[in-house]
């Protein structure tokens, strides 16, 4: 049998811990990248964009959804599914725009406005939906989009505003229109 003094154990012992202390903090310390992306603050027109365009957005996919199964009258139907289609692909363009860390509302719909169709039923709805959707509710629509291109500081959020722009546009041209063949008023 080996005799060591103590005093190599201890040492040995002491050597060995450190050196496992090492490889286990090594092992579990993330470089700073890695560190989870902390909230990036936004101009207050870009944080004002985020919120309303989403929301805007939002109410209208949401709304489109419904009058696909409440209205009766095809050309609602048609205006609807096209517009559902169109909000989902702003909607996704806006989340891909949004800094890092920004936190951008994935289903943030005006209940007021839903709550005020889904229980309604043919003409009436159809009416209310062109009013209060398609007619209003495009024309908010609108203008957050304006607005955050006139005031927006972030270049991605205002590109993804441009981009959108044209397909806002046309939707609330066809919401016009739509009204007009329906004999209700045009905003």
């Amino acid at each position: 049998m080996i005799r060591l003094p103590i005093a190599s154990i201890v040492c040995a012992s002491t050597t060995s811990l450190l050196l496992f202390a090492s490889a286990v903090n090594a092992q579990t310390t993330q470089p700073a990248q890695a560190a989870p992306a902390e909230s990036v603050r936004l101009h207050a027109a870009d944080q004002t964009f985020v919120n309303d365009g989403t929301q805007a957005v939002a109410t209208q996919r949401d709304a489109a959804r419904i009058a696909t199964s409440r209205s009766t009258d095809r050309d609602v139907k048609a205006f609807a599914e096209k517009a559902a289609a169109d909000n989902l692909t702003i909607a996704n363009a806006l989340r891909a725009a949004s800094p890092r860390g920004v936190d951008v509302p994935h289903n943030n719909p005006d209940t007021a406005t839903l709550d005020s169709i889904k229980n309604l039923r043919g003409a009436e709805f159809d009416k209310a939906y062109i009013e209060q959707v398609a007619l209003s509710g495009e024309q908010k629509t609108l203008s957050a989009f304006q607005a955050e291109i006139a005031s927006g500081r972030d270049a991605q959020l205002k590109e993804a505003a441009q981009k959108a722009l044209p397909t806002i546009q046309a939707q609330y041209a066809a919401a016009q229109e739509l009204a007009k063949r329906k004999h209700l008023a045009t905003q």
